[in-house]
């Protein structure tokens, strides 16, 4: 069984035949639609937007691992594993927030004020 620890066999794991292969079947078995929004009774789509910068598609939506690549290899390719979700979400889902979008607390809030 094939391990995904380091980037490198992530990578090549994304890259490879098998992955190509399944992650249009997810899309559209997902009508294209992000699950975790739809979980909450939202729609995001995939657009197709034009990036000018990476000269490509921009990406808006992601086939993720339900359970994590690294910890279950052995799930990598099973449909049921796998979930089509907007970058926005999947960002959440692994704790990759972004300072401009994230709400702080006031630290100040409870000091008594003079």
């Amino acid at each position: 069984m094939a391990e995904y620890k380091t980037k490198e066999q992530k990578r090549k794991f994304y890259n490879s035949k098998a992955w190509k292969k399944i992650r249009p079947d997810i899309l559209k078995r997902d009508n294209r639609e992000c699950q975790e929004c739809k979980r909450r009774g939202d729609v995001v789509t995939d657009t197709n937007e034009y990036s000018e910068k990476a000269k490509r598609k921009k990406i808006q939506l992601v086939v993720d691992h339900i359970k994590e690549l690294e910890d279950y290899p052995e799930l990598a390719l099973d449909a049921e594993n796998l979930q089509t979700l907007c970058v926005n979400c999947h960002n959440k889902k692994h704790g990759r927030y972004f300072h401009r979008f994230v709400w702080k607390p006031n630290k100040w809030a409870h000091d008594e004020r003079w």
